[in-house]
């Protein structure tokens, strides 16, 4: 099947030839780009009008979580949420409005007690309250933090006796649980709560593809595999169901097993899914004032957040990852913690391991100094900023960190200084996985309340959409597959309602994603939705000359 793109302005993210005015593809991949686009084309071609419009190498996530992200369309949503009462009425009004039976599981997610009139998170008395029937987790927006109400810590297995796991919280009043758990104690019971049913997860799993699409966006990161997560890996397998490709990080337990589950899928494609290495938590969220810095949080003594796991554990899991020949991912906050990675790196390749074999990304690199970002260029590290904490939590780190260290959030603009070739990532579900608006973050660094926030780090529009482009497939080692438009490269593109590199920066989060092509063929169309796998005919909706 070919088609040809035509009539409208090629954004090709290639320095040799960075526009054009056709694109040819054929049999899912790009045949010829610019002049030679229209000559090569044939009389059976589709030809696709751009009518002015923008076409560019479809969208890549640097990091977010698949499966969390459908998830969440099977939980409460408590985003948005200004108080304990508002909490406690949504989970109400589910089990209602669900008819969920006394016993079963009722999981919700999005709150951020930044933005509860109580500044606290919610604790066992606020959900018991919603809830006395039910065992009720629910999840931070940062996915660091949460709380579980009385039915819940019983059904789990946890008393005031139980000891709190390293590098976690459980929080205490007058001696007593309050359900409120943080990083490593949080994580470690969350992961202990039930799935819910295969044939739910499937559907979710669908409108997960379908809003990643919406954004334009044609590869995903599976953040962190589970093993609890690799029956629906291999229900998705099954079935066909994705359409998109997912590339999978997970830590020792889940790597290995997910080698056995999908022996076939280890640093390549098989049915859109990859397995593409390791990932560990080094420290937790600067807005829940868990990520580890050099110095202490404003208005504190000596406190500075806390790290996740031990030198030791840090480089054994470098010395791991090079040892198989596969990729590493750190989840790196505060700056203490990106120290603690760059030092493990330093020591492994100083005992022989090829850290330019391995790539190793820095995901998130909020508070990563700007004295460590020659640091990271020398040991070839691939920083992966979560630009959009500027907008959505700027004023909170305004008040956690003060003005000097606030501003030094998501330091991109250091890091294009020096010509490192960084990454932007959404988190999602920690936002939305609208990839424009993180270009936005990253080219205007304004918080909710108007506040420039360093402007030193701004990056222009051409640097940003690379970082979503051409080197986020290269922090997949995908770059001669993916992440620009040229002959033979995977004709994954996203058509946009104007040129983003024509438009003012301020606008760029309105830039509306019209279509998104996934090998060759549309799996989103503005008006339609979701097309993937619903039209025997492609492009029937377009037909012309």
């Amino acid at each position: 099947m070919e088609y040809l793109f035509y009539n409208g302005v090629v954004r090709t993210m290639r320095r040799e030839q960075p526009e054009a005015r056709a694109l040819l593809v054929r049999n899912g991949r790009i045949a010829a780009v610019g002049s030679r686009a229209e000559a090569q084309a044939g009389p059976e071609t589709r030809r696709v009008d751009l009518a002015g419009r923008a076409l560019l190498p479809g969208f890549l996530d640097a990091h977010s979580h698949f499966a969390a992200t459908a998830n969440q369309f099977l939980q409460v949503s408590l985003a948005g949420c200004t108080s304990w009462t508002e909490i406690r009425d949504r989970i109400r009004d589910h089990i209602r409005q669900e008819r969920i039976p006394a016993g079963q599981w009722v999981a919700a997610q999005g709150y951020d007690h930044n933005q509860l009139s109580e500044r606290r998170h919610p604790d066992r008395s606020c959900l018991d309250a919603a809830a006395p029937e039910n065992p009720v987790v629910v999840c931070h927006q940062s996915g660091h933090m949460g709380a579980f109400n009385t039915a819940a810590l019983e059904r789990l297995g946890v008393t005031g006796d139980t000891p709190c796991p390293e590098g976690g919280e459980m929080e205490r009043a007058e001696g007593a649980l309050t359900g409120v758990m943080k990083e490593n104690a949080f994580l470690l019971y969350q992961r202990r709560v039930p799935l819910p049913p295969a044939d739910r997860l499937l559907t979710a799993c669908r409108r997960a593809q379908a809003l990643y699409a919406a954004h334009g966006i044609t590869t995903v990161q599976e953040g962190m595999l589970d093993r609890a997560l690799l029956p629906l890996y291999q229900a998705l397998l099954a079935d066909g169901s994705l359409a998109l490709d997912v590339v999978a990080y997970g830590d020792t337990g889940g790597v290995e097993a997910a080698r056995r589950a999908f022996p076939k899928s280890v640093r390549r494609y098989q049915g859109h899914f990859k397995l593409g290495g390791y990932k560990m938590f080094l420290d937790g969220s600067p807005q829940g004032r868990t990520a580890w810095l050099r110095r202490p949080y404003a208005g504190e003594t000596d406190y500075r957040g806390y790290g996740t796991l031990t030198d030791g554990q840090v480089l054994d899991m470098v010395r791991r990852a090079g040892a198989e020949h596969m990729q590493l991912l750190a989840h790196c906050n505060g700056d203490a913690a990106c120290a603690q990675y760059l030092a493990a790196l330093e020591t492994a390749a100083r005992e022989g391991v090829d850290l330019t074999a391995m790539r190793p990304v820095m995901i998130h690199a909020q508070l990563l100094g700007r004295d460590q970002v020659p640091e990271v260029r020398r040991l070839g590290v691939i920083p992966s900023f979560f630009a959009g904490h500027v907008y959505h939590w700027g004023d909170i780190h305004l008040e956690n960190l003060g003005p000097e260290r606030a501003a030094r959030i998501s330091p991109a603009g250091s890091a294009a200084a020096l010509g490192i070739p960084f990454t932007l990532h959404t988190d999602a579900p920690v936002l939305p996985p609208d990839i424009l608006e993180t270009v936005w973050c990253a080219v205007i660094r304004v918080t909710r309340s108007g506040r420039v926030l360093g402007p030193k780090e701004r990056v222009d529009v051409s640097a940003a959409l690379a970082a979503v482009t051409a080197n986020a497939a290269y922090q997949y080692f995908e770059e001669g597959d993916k992440g620009t438009l040229a002959r033979g490269l995977r004709a994954d593109l996203v058509v946009l309602d104007r040129d983003p590199l024509a438009a003012p920066p301020e606008e760029l989060r309105e830039i509306r994603v019209l279509e998104t092509w996934k090998d060759g063929r549309p799996v989103f169309r503005m008006g339609d939705g979701w097309l993937a796998g619903g039209e025997t005919d492609p492009c029937n909706f377009r037909k012309e000359g």
